[in-house]
């Protein structure tokens, strides 16, 4: 075995540089509420604080257990924060007030608890990983039942849905889990005695969510998610130390690939033993020197026993190396790999003589690994090399052994050169100079020309007797066959090193372009973008015509998307072809097993969730379509290409489903003011009017009545009005018509016409001397100001003062409607300019539309102005402001005049 130097892995020496600075997170995580995972975090943090460390409860919840309550004696604990929602008053914890404390430890239970809005984060976890980055350690509790990957699969076993979640990932960083663990029995016997809730919720949890299958099944959920983040802890620790393993703390199963079709039945049983031992799987296969010599349907078997490995849901690995067996080893050893399965050798015991055997080097090297060494008829002959399926080396070019041999010239003159000086053994290293710049430049073909011509002139020009092929002196006989066999050597040793170094040139070519493709892809916004970008890539990378096809909207059928060279068509066949390979997940047309005969070859485009396109390649060469190194990156391609299809195709659905439930909320708040604001005064008209038809009242009564069926008309005749002036905002049909206009006339006006509304409430004006004409459509702004008042009469109490104020403010014009009413809360301050938002009164549901504010801010801004919503200091009451600009024409007069 190649000796390697034991070094640690640079990615768990970054992950553990990132850890620098930062706090430690220890969760306690039960399988369910009460199993007793606050009162263990107390305990555990009683003896921390025992120890000397400083320590301080963030939030806990005791839930009222005097056992639990009397664990938080000694311990500093911070106040929370009052936060105000909904008229209610919430209390939660105060993470700034943590911060600026800074202790050792925080206490924080409840990981998986929302924040109240206003919060900073939403989520609690949030406010946890905050306190991690500033170097705060954390103590927090968990139930399984939260984590977000496992939300599903508790939702089938107890058929109750958790909406509260924290990330995966919260438990992939954290670095102390512990299992806070109960019997299913002695839980229940806990519910039952009311130490997890009151008897009448207990009672209920125990029918519904507390039964003991539930709980074991949430037991094991625990367990096994706590041992795979163990797993992980472990195989760190190992690559950051350099410590080789395995360490049987865990199984892993390793299968080794190789180009025999008994392989895949090798993969198979390497899947079971996996499940067996609950183990993950990864498939291997080692890149040598060798693989350059498989032909292309050996390649074609790799390629495709790999793609079983990852349906069957293994990992897969492709390492260059030289030895597989060491490479094979190395990489066991570095991911704690238990269990190697390699299939037994076929080779002839002279083959295995000469060129040694994987199987018995790596049962001789695997130390404490285990070995299977399977045995497995070939499920289909492997044909003999000829020379229709032996693989095409790459020709070399005439002028390459013409240099090859112009290096053996050159060799020739520096040693006629230097042969006065130095000895005749020296002369040789001057030739094998020539073999190694040879293969170097180009390859073992010319680096052999370069050995052979180069002992023919050494022996001819410099071994006595020069100038013939005899050799006198059987010393010098040695010396030239030991020079050809190292020039030989060199030769084959460095052609090798050449093949590798051009490899991996060619491998960071495509990963180049492979990321740069991914990158691009990350910034595409459209579909039609991303698809001609992944037609045009896979075209060029690979030298073919390419077309993307997508189902229709309507679902019924594939269209053609996109294609590159752009004219390219398919008839009728080919669009067949395309049809099946959408249809049934599987490859089809040109030399697929399905409609072999066609000219496209189609390729499904899948991702997790299923098929999602088909991708069409063709090329004009005659034979197969691609080697097995293209058509890896061909599915490496269409993989990425997937992947974003199905990013862009989420996110128009998302945008869709959220116009689809803005619409939805709008329609309802139409239909929900309709049924009150449009009938209540139907029914008024309607009952005032069939009042004075059946009934004869006085004329004061009849003046009354007719006054209530003016008012209500009004209020109908406003509400209608509102919708047609919203409906020509959102339509663009808007028409201004502005002059220059006086605000005093047209604030005159809209208390006029707005008498009756304010008939019960006191009015103030003050307009500020010597304001400014303003460029304006009288008929839009009166409106606005119709509406402010009259929604400053809805919400202020009867007898109140509204108080109307216009004032300059440098280059504009501000209008203050303010009232007495209670105000607008804070949160509310910008969304009662939304269409149908009212906000909520605390004593009784006002009358309205919810359309008021919104038409105002349209009609202003549309008209060069901003309207904003704010609240009294003073006293309690609302404050909406207009602000409009002075028209440039009345600034220049205002300059030339103050300059005269």
């Amino acid at each position: 075995m190649v000796e390697r130097e034991a070094r640690p892995s640079p990615e768990a020496l970054l992950d553990a540089a990132n850890q620098e600075g930062r706090g430690r997170l220890k969760i306690f995580l039960g399988a369910a509420p009460g199993v007793g995972k606050t009162y263990e975090m107390l305990l555990t943090a009683q003896a921390r604080r025992r120890e000397g460390a400083d320590v301080v409860v963030g939030v806990v919840e005791t839930h009222g257990r005097r056992e639990t309550e009397s664990l938080l004696d000694g311990l500093e604990v911070i106040p929370r924060r009052e936060v105000e929602y909904k008229g209610h008053h919430l209390t939660e914890m105060d993470l700034d007030l943590i911060l600026k404390r800074r202790p050792q430890l925080a206490l924080i239970d409840e990981l998986a608890h929302s924040n109240a809005p206003g919060s900073r984060h939403p989520k609690r976890y949030l406010d946890v990983e905050e306190l991690i980055t500033a170097g705060i350690d954390v103590y927090t509790t968990l139930n399984i039942q939260h984590v977000d990957s496992l939300n599903d699969v508790i939702a089938r076993i107890t058929r109750i849905r958790v909406r509260e979640t924290v990330p995966d990932s919260i438990l992939d960083h954290a670095d102390d889990i512990e299992v806070v663990d109960i019997a299913p029995d002695d839980l229940i016997q806990r519910l039952q005695e009311g130490k997890v809730y009151v008897p009448q919720q207990a009672e209920r949890a125990v029918r519904h969510y507390f039964q003991p299958g539930n709980l074991t099944a949430l037991r094991e959920l625990a367990l096994r998610r706590t041992a795979q983040r163990v797993d992980d802890q472990l195989l760190s620790h190992m690559q950051a130390h350099a410590i080789p393993g395995p360490w049987d703390a865990g199984d892993r199963v390793l299968v080794c690939v190789s180009e025999a079709s008994s392989t895949a039945a090798l993969i198979r049983y390497a899947r079971r033993v996996a499940d067996r031992l609950h183990a993950p799987l990864t498939a291997i296969y080692v890149e040598t020197a060798r693989t350059a010599r498989l032909n292309d349907a050996e390649r074609d078997r790799i390629a495709e026993f790999l793609r079983l490995a990852e349906r069957l849901g293994a990992s897969t690995m492709t390492i260059p190396g030289r030895k597989i067996a060491d490479e094979v080893i190395a990489y066991a050893e570095a991911n704690n790999i238990t269990q190697i399965v390699i299939g037994k050798s076929n080779r002839t015991r002279w083959f295995e003589i000469l060129h040694g055997s994987v199987v018995h080097d790596l049962v001789r090297k695997s130390g404490p690994i285990s070995v299977h060494v399977m045995s497995a008829e070939e499920v289909e002959p492997t044909p003999p090399r000829s020379p229709a399926n032996r693989p095409h080396a790459e020709p070399v070019p005439a002028r390459a052994y013409v240099a090859a041999a112009g290096a053996v010239a050159v060799a020739l003159g520096l040693g006629s050169l230097i042969e006065r000086f130095i000895g005749l053994q020296s002369i040789s290293l001057v030739f094998l100079m020539a073999v190694l710049a040879s293969a170097i430049a180009w390859g073992l073909r010319p680096a052999l020309l370069a050995c052979f011509l180069s002992v023919l002139v050494f022996n001819f020009f410099f071994i006595p007797p020069i100038y013939t092929f005899v050799i006198a002196d059987p010393e010098n006989v040695v010396a030239l066959f030991f020079f050809a066999l190292v020039a030989v050597v060199v030769s084959n040793l460095t052609a090798a090193t050449r093949r590798q170094i051009v490899s991996a040139r060619a491998r960071a070519k495509t990963t180049g372009e492979l990321y740069a493709f991914s990158r691009k892809l990350a910034a595409i916004g459209t579909l039609d973008d991303l698809l001609w970008a992944t037609a045009y890539q896979v075209s060029s990378m690979l030298s073919v015509r390419t077309v993307l096809l997508l189902p229709s909207k309507e679902g019924g059928s594939l269209d053609l998307a996109c294609g590159y060279p752009p004219e390219d068509q398919l008839d009728d066949a080919d669009m067949a072809a395309a049809r099946w390979s959408w249809e049934h997940n599987r490859p089809a047309g040109r030399g697929a097993d399905t409609l072999p005969g066609g000219k496209w070859l189609f390729l499904p485009l899948r991702t997790g969730s299923g098929p999602i396109g088909v991708i069409g390649i063709d090329r004009d060469a005659p034979g197969p379509l691609f080697t097995p190194d293209e058509r890896r990156l061909l599915d490496a391609l269409a993989d990425q290409a997937a992947v974003a299809i199905e990013r862009i195709s989420l996110a128009r659905g998302l945008a869709e489903a959220r116009v689809l439930g803005e619409t939805e909320r709008l329609r309802a708040a139409l239909l929900t003011s309709i049924s009150h604001d449009l009938r209540t005064p139907l029914a008024t008209i309607l009952g005032t009017v069939s009042s004075l038809r059946s009934y004869k009242y006085d004329e004061t009564q009849r003046a009354e009545l007719l006054a209530t069926l003016q008012e209500e008309a009004e209020r109908l005749n406003r509400f209608v009005n509102n919708l047609l002036d919203m409906t020509r905002l959102e339509s663009g049909a808007l028409e201004l018509r502005r002059d220059l206009a006086d605000i005093a006339e047209i604030v005159g006006a809209a208390l006029e016409r707005a008498g009756s509304v304010l008939a019960h409430h006191r009015v103030e004006l003050v307009i500020d001397a010597d304001l400014p004409m303003l460029n304006l459509d009288q008929i839009l702004f009166e409106q606005v100001l119709f509406n402010l008042l009259d929604n400053a009469a809805k919400y202020a109490p009867p007898g109140s003062r509204i108080d109307v104020h216009a004032r300059r403010e440098g280059d504009v014009v501000a209008i203050e409607v303010s009232d007495e009413g209670p105000g607008i809360p804070p949160t509310d301050l910008e969304r009662v300019f939304d269409k149908f938002y009212r906000v909520q009164a605390q004593d009784r549901r006002r009358a309205g539309t919810g359309l008021g504010l919104a038409i105002c801010r349209g009609f202003v801004e549309a008209q060069g102005g901003c309207i904003d919503a704010g609240n009294r200091r003073d006293r309690s009451g609302a404050v909406l402001t207009i602000r409009l600009p002075v028209p440039e024409a009345v600034k220049i007069r205002e300059r030339v005049a103050a300059d005269g």
